[in-house]
């Protein structure tokens, strides 16, 4: 009777981790399509300031008149809140179960390397959500200018505020560039290993070939984002990008 008490514990406790791992990979991929969209956005400042602001201004009309102006923004912007609580969660549900198995954990010595890992993803996760609530007191709710050669009026574009000319003015400043790439770096050893361990999860490394296609598309994801990301603020550091 005890033996199989024991055994259907570890039963559950092997189902809900995998259950654990499918949230921890469905919420990944909305991320993944995210930042994909949010990188594309960002390259707008080639156009320009206002460029980027009707980009913007776009993003908060989609879907009116059957949403209201900004609706669809707004819906979005809390579908990510809800999958970042629940990514979270999964993260630190996963991360307790591995310190508690520690012992039989780093009998191998491959598990050892793969713990490994998910310490730097843990870790990196850390420093991403950190960087995310700076990035968005920046840009999105107190939309704080920290360079003082851009004035007040210097950051408007037809008598209106430009988030495109804030974004120019912040990343006039080396040490604000060098924030984003530090976590960029970040970014993109998650990505990498999110979308690989994603595609274990989901089953699409069953062979030889889809582990190398796998393997190859979290490196090209991984690549793709830190880059696109990175170009722009590297650019108006540059000055080759003056927003107008």
């Amino acid at each position: 009777m005890a033996t199989q008490t024991l055994l259907k514990g570890e039963t559950t406790a092997r189902r809900t981790t995998v259950f654990m791992k499918v949230l921890m990979a469905s919420t990944g991929a909305l991320f993944v399509f995210y930042v994909l969209m949010h990188m594309y956005g960002n390259l707008k400042i080639f156009a320009g300031a206002k460029a980027f602001d009707e980009y913007a201004e776009h993003l908060r009309e989609m879907l009116v008149p059957i949403l209201p102006y900004s609706g669809f923004l707004w819906l979005f912007r809390v579908l990510l809140v809800v999958a970042l609580l629940v990514h979270a969660y999964a993260a630190f549900t996963l991360w307790s179960r591995a310190n508690s198995a520690r012992p039989q954990r780093y009998a191998v010595k491959s598990a050892a390397k793969g713990a490994a890992r998910s310490k730097m993803m843990r870790w990196g996760g850390i420093t991403l959500l950190t960087w995310l609530i700076f990035h968005l007191v920046q840009f999105t709710i107190a939309k704080v200018n920290f360079n003082g050669a851009f004035s007040a009026e210097a950051l408007k574009i037809d008598g209106h505020a430009s988030t495109g000319m804030l974004v120019v003015a912040s990343f006039k400043l080396w040490w604000v560039v060098l924030i984003y790439l530090i976590a960029l770096v970040a970014l993109g050893m998650h990505l990498f290993h999110g979308v690989w361990s994603g595609a274990q999860t989901l089953g699409w490394t069953n062979s030889a070939r889809s582990r190398k296609l796998a393997h190859t598309v979290a490196h090209l994801v991984a690549a793709v984002v830190v880059i696109g990301f990175a170009v722009p603020p590297l650019a108006i550091l540059a000055g080759l990008v003056t927003g107008k």
